[in-house]
């Protein structure tokens, strides 16, 4: 037995070699990765252009601390402002990391300009934002708080796309920040409506109550923007990024309007290792392909196809299809866990979410003939099962 926590159910396989959309095990055989390690490796495997960045920053400094100036990280700060909102952005390491920044940013701004009566947060029932004692206190999912009650009580679950039950909440008084994704990832690809987006958005800004978008699993690209945000005619306060930032180099985000933004002063938080040489040059590669003409159009576009295809596979069953662009999965109702290891079996890599969807993540970079090759899959591990066309 390996002295590793036994903290992960971890299915039997060992991947020793990654190349754009494919994975090779120990014994040599190639998967198909349409889970790109839960929508971080975003640009495929061993990108060519992000192994460049990291190989050449790796032979000159990775890691300073932020006791010092960092001109990489400067530059990489005024190109997520210049792709967002114009915000200014604080480097840490993970999801979980961002949102715990950002929380701690909605407390001390509520806490100095409302002397502590605006201590409440509100979040949706089944959301996810971490497992630090913080995220997972706000996050809406029982599972994910069993066993470490008792939990924060600054936290308010709502529905999701219930703006009488947001009102209900935001007019005692006492609500100071709402934190919402946009696409459930982890909660099984549910996506909010565009109405409920822009009247909550629209009445946080009137009330001075801070909205918080959790953008982990849908920024880079996953929507078929560079933020999902962009969709909807909206802008947060404060947004939460990480996952697809770096292609796999550990790294987190969180960008704030400058007028939140300096409520957190020196002192306030940090990170040993937030934003280092290392991941800014692997998320500066990252965004240089991101950005160029035509690409994220290719995502958006590759993303439709695959999701009426999909829909044609499943259109007779009780399988129903979610998501966005190249976002996207399936419900299996009661059977998610076969159905991943069907696809396993047949080369195919897919990832869990919850309520029993099947999240189905193939790179932005993918080609049309591989996305094929995966719906050929896809209906072959489904056909084996008695589902599908």
């Amino acid at each position: 037995m390996s002295a590793i926590f036994q903290n992960y159910a971890r299915y039997p396989l060992t991947f020793v070699k990654g190349e754009g959309a494919r994975l090779t095990d120990e014994n040599g055989r190639v998967f198909l990765d349409f889970g790109c390690g839960i929508s971080v490796v975003n640009l495929g495997h061993s990108h060519p252009h992000v192994t460049k960045a990291i190989q050449e920053q790796a032979a000159t400094l990775i890691h300073t601390s932020n006791l010092y100036r960092n001109p990489l990280q400067e530059q990489l700060a005024d190109r997520l402002s210049r792709c967002g909102f114009g915000g200014d952005v604080f480097f840490c390491n993970s999801g979980a990391e961002a949102n715990e920044a950002a929380l701690k940013l909605a407390r001390i701004y509520t806490n100095k300009k409302y002397d502590g009566k605006r201590s409440r947060v509100l979040t949706l029932q089944n959301s996810f934002h971490g497992r630090t004692y913080m995220t997972l206190s706000a996050t809406g999912q029982e599972k994910v708080k069993k066993g470490f009650e008792p939990i924060m009580e600054c936290f308010t679950h709502i529905r999701g796309g219930d703006f009488g039950s947001f009102l209900n909440e935001v007019k005692k008084g006492d609500v100071g920040a709402v934190i919402l994704e946009i696409v459930q990832g982890e909660g099984g690809l549910e996506m909010l409506p565009r109405d409920y987006l822009v009247e909550v958005s629209e009445y946080c800004a009137k009330y001075d109550i801070l909205l918080i978008l959790d953008e982990i699993q849908t920024g880079f690209g996953r929507t078929g923007d560079i933020f999902a945000y962009k969709h909807y005619g909206i802008t947060p306060d404060i947004m939460t990024l990480a996952k697809g930032i770096a292609n796999g180099v550990p790294m987190g985000a969180v960008m704030a309007k400058h007028e939140v933004a300096e409520y957190l002063s020196a002192g306030t938080h940090g990170s040993t290792f937030g934003g280092n040489y290392l991941a800014c040059a692997a998320a500066h590669a990252v965004l240089d392909v991101m950005t160029e003409k035509g690409f994220m159009l290719q995502v958006r576009e590759k993303g439709d196809w695959f999701l009426g295809k999909l829909a044609e596979i499943f259109h007779q069953t009780e399988v129903t299809v979610h998501g966005t662009a190249l976002m996207s999965g399936v419900k299996v109702p009661g059977r998610q866990k076969e159905f991943i290891e069907n696809c396993m079996k047949n080369g195919l890599i897919v990832i869990p979410a919850g309520n029993d969807v099947v999240r189905i993540y193939p790179p932005l970079t993918v080609t049309y003939e591989e996305l094929e090759e995966g719906l050929a899959l896809i209906r072959k591990s489904a056909s084996e099962m008695g589902i599908g066309d």
